[in-house]
Formats: structure tokens, C-alpha cells, sequence
């Protein structure tokens, strides 16, 4: 059991300050019961509540999904375009941890043109565990490119190509030729601006990027460019293998 004021910071509702008094002054109802006594016990786990009329299913850790759309950029302070952290809800934008709003966290950032799925959470294990390089989750982008696909191309990302930064070579966990000017690129590592790298390497240019998968994950059909979900927990376990 668990004081509702407690369970409203957990998920990100304001300070304990700001909690105890969303219930007092009546903003807070379980069970469709409005809740006033900030010291009230639940169970959390399963929990759905209201703050000032809109639900809440209470979350331990946060794990989510998102489309990103492009025009948009991975961080909490963005230096050109909006942050994609404003396509979320503020609970989720301040969930607490070890005492400090950090909120939930981009999972292998996109840049601002690339769109497609993108993982955010506030689980640090789960976090490292998805973008770490020695655990080799791969991610898989649809390319489009400015030129023709060459088979050679195609060769080279599949053999490695060296990139400026490194001077080992950098290699492709697969390549398939969608048509002339499209192809399914699977990485294992996470550089910067890999793709657009990989593909100048071998003499071509990205014209468009989108993440369509991560580890066991696939960007769902009907998730809109911009909108949210949260994980199942089945997908959750399927990332973490």
C-alpha cells in the first residue's frame, strides 16, 4: 500500500508539495471516488486514477514508445527545433528519480530529419541495456537515397567502411535493396549520424531516414507520426531478451 500523494510524485505530478495538494483541494479521485485526505493508502500496482479529470494508470517504470516525426529534436534543451519531449505528457516529462526530476529519456536519439520509432524510459538498466554497443541490439532504417543503389554499395556496407572518427571499419548487419533508390539498413552500433556516414562512405547521400525497428520491436502501422504509446509488458521482456 501506498499514500496517494506518494503515488502522484512517483508518476511525475509535481513536487510532494504539489501533490499533497492536488488532493486536498479535491483535483484527485479513485475508483471514481474523489480522494481529499492525502495520507489515503492504494495498491498501486493495476492502479487507474484522475487528476482533474484525466486517467492515470500508475506505472512502477516508464517505458514508451514513439513515432517521431521529423522537425523535431531528442533533447530536453533543444538548440533549433522543438524537443520531442513535448509531445508527451508533463508527468511523464518530470517523473522523479533518486529524488531529482529527470523525466523519461530518449533511447538512442533520431536527428531532427529522421523519423520512425524511438524508445524513451526512466529505467537506467533498461536504458543501457538498449544502447550499450557491447549488447548489439540491432535497429533497423528504411534509406532513401539521393542516387541509384549499386550493388557495389551494397557490398561495401555489408563488408565495412571506415569512417572518419575511427579507423575500424564499420559494418552493416544487413543491407537489402527495397528498388532502385531505397534500401533496409541493419545497424548494431549506434555513432553518430552513422547511416549518413555509412552511405557517403560508399558514395551515395541520404535523402530520407526512418527507424523502423529496434531489438524485437517494430514501429506499429497505426501509431501516427507524433503520437505515443506505452510498452506491453510482453515488449518490454522481448527487448530485454
Amino acid at each position: 500500500m501506498q499514500q496517494i500523494q506518494d503515488i502522484l510524485y512517483t508518476q511525475g505530478f509535481g513536487t510532494r508539495r504539489v501533490c499533497t495538494g492536488l488532493v486536498q483541494q479535491g483535483y484527485v479521485s479513485v475508483h471514481g471516488q474523489i480522494v481529499t485526505d492525502a495520507g489515503a493508502a492504494f495498491d498501486p500496482q493495476g492502479l487507474v486514477f484522475h487528476v482533474q479529470g484525466q486517467p492515470w494508470a500508475y506505472h512502477e517504470k516508464a517505458y514508451l514508445m514513439l513515432h517521431k516525426p521529423a522537425g523535431m529534436e531528442c533533447s530536453h534543451k533543444p538548440s533549433a527545433w522543438p524537443s520531442v519531449y513535448t509531445l508527451l505528457p508533463a508527468p511523464l516529462r518530470q517523473r522523479p528519480n533518486k529524488g531529482a526530476v529527470v523525466g523519461v529519456q530518449a533511447i538512442g536519439r533520431l536527428d531532427q530529419d529522421t523519423t520512425g520509432l524511438l524508445l524513451l524510459s526512466d529505467d537506467g538498466a533498461f536504458i543501457h541495456r538498449m544502447s550499450s554497443p557491447r549488447h548489439h541490439v540491432p535497429k533497423v532504417y528504411e534509406v532513401t537515397l539521393q542516387d541509384p543503389l549499386q550493388a557495389a554499395q551494397v557490398a561495401r556496407l555489408l563488408a565495412g567502411v571506415v569512417l572518419n572518427d575511427d579507423p575500424r571499419p564499420v559494418r552493416a548487419a544487413a543491407c537489402e535493396a527495397r528498388d532502385g533508390h531505397h534500401l533496409s539498413l541493419t545497424l548494431t552500433e549506434g555513432k553518430y549520424h552513422q547511416v549518413k556516414r555509412m552511405i557517403a562512405a560508399v558514395g551515395n547521400q541520404v535523402q530520407a531516414l526512418h527507424r523502423s525497428r529496434m531489438g524485437a520491436l517494430v514501429l506499429p502501422g497505426d501509431l501516427a507520426a507524433g503520437q505515443w504509446r506505452w510498452l506491453r509488458a510482453e515488449e518490454v521482456a522481448a527487448l530485454r531478451g
